[in-house]
């Protein structure tokens, strides 16, 4: 199958857009190496807004989302064909796990076995390893039309993928809701006693991912007292440390390049950035709640990121380096998107005092994630 241009890519977009009523559509997206099909499902709300997920890493493709004025525009990064995916992947809009975020040295132990997951950052294992959820073809299982079109993609893990034990079958449901609002529900089931947690990773930038203007402009709210400082090579030390006083307090509504290269603090020097787990509690909530709200004040675009989840990721888009061409023909640098990723702590397998990430058979590990959009 031959993947989508540029144009193609857009003028798909932009026609589902412009639909009047909530709709659910499937093309193809491209081949992978060894000729397995990748295909795009495209949701559109009814007053709108449309989402676009890819079957390689059940993958946000792209996100049109309207601003103050009404005009759309893509405010999630990526690439506008198979290619670059399979070149350069970066995460881009990807389903991250089994486990999301970094394991220190690639090992955890479980019930008295320790068990080695490929190092894929350095001395540490990110975001599963080397083949990770990300890099994978996922099943369409069923899509949805009606008030809230919806995709259900589905993964089979097998035992000892990555150096995880047990089979993981995972499910990925997207749905876009009549207001515009995305959600990504993850759940996951296991035959033996393992390690999971699951998150999303797409990249967003308020103002367009072509836009002229990075998304370090926008401004930021992560409603947490504390963070989780780390290591030079990004692993928590275990503290939890209060946020009051540092370049690491968002409790109110702050710019993000007003600090984000404020070498005085060590922590910002080991990231080059924010590359940081927030603690917005310190255990599972009993409903989502807001977890992050962003703002760019120059289209009016706000999202909110809610989640059940204890902690938040928050990464400034530090390594992106002029070596990518996205959707619109620009080139992504440092600074031009910010990631939110709801999840438990990083490296929690290997630290009791975070919790827990552990999943038995019978159970159902579960992280609903809401991207909640309007204009101001």
């Amino acid at each position: 199958m031959k993947a989508w241009t540029i144009a193609a890519a857009t003028a798909a977009c932009l026609a589902a857009t412009s639909a009047s009523a909530a709709d659910v559509a499937r093309r193809p997206f491209g081949t992978m190496p060894d000729g397995t099909p990748v295909e795009a499902i495209t949701l559109t709300s009814a007053q709108g807004n449309a989402v676009t997920v890819i079957t390689l890493g059940a993958s946000v493709q792209s996100l049109f989302v309207k601003d103050r004025a009404g005009k759309l525009a893509d405010v999630a990064l990526g690439y506008p064909d198979l290619a670059g995916y399979i070149a350069k992947p970066n995460f881009f809009g990807a389903t991250v796990g089994r486990v999301a975020n970094r394991i220190a040295k690639g090992r955890f132990t479980l019930d008295g076995k320790e068990y080695r997951t490929p190092l894929s950052d350095g001395p540490n294992s990110l975001h599963g390893g080397t083949k990770g959820f990300d890099k994978v073809v996922w099943q369409v299982v069923s899509t949805s039309g009606g008030a809230k079109p919806s995709v259900t993609l589905r993964y089979v893990s097998p035992d000892g993928d990555q150096g995880y034990p047990g089979t993981l079958t995972t499910t990925a449901v997207y749905a876009i809701d009549a207001r515009g609002n995305v959600s990504v529900s993850y759940t996951a089931t296991t035959d033996k006693p393992t390690v999971v947690n699951i998150s999303n990773h797409t990249y967003w930038n308020l103002a367009g991912e072509g836009s002229e203007r990075g998304a370090l402009g926008e401004l930021l709210t992560i409603p947490a007292d504390e963070y989780t400082p780390t290591d030079a090579t990004s692993i928590p030390t275990g503290e939890f440390r209060k946020v009051a006083g540092t370049v690491f307090d968002f409790r109110k509504a702050t710019v993000i390049n007003a600090r984000v290269r404020d070498a005085s603090d060590p922590q910002i020097r080991y990231g080059r950035g924010y590359d940081h787990n927030w603690v917005v509690s310190r255990t599972m909530a009993p409903a989502p709640r807001v977890m992050a709200r962003v703002e760019d004040p120059a289209s009016g675009r706000v999202m909110e990121v809610l989640s059940r989840e204890p902690g938040i990721q928050f990464y400034s888009g530090n390594f992106l380096d002029g070596t990518i061409t996205g959707k619109a023909g620009h080139i992504y640098r440092e600074g031009d998107a910010i990631v939110l990723e709801p999840q438990m702590f990083p490296d929690t397998p290997n630290r009791p005092s975070f919790g827990s990430v552990r999943l038995e058979p019978g159970q159902t590990y579960r992280n609903d994630i809401e991207f909640r959009f309007s204009a101001r």
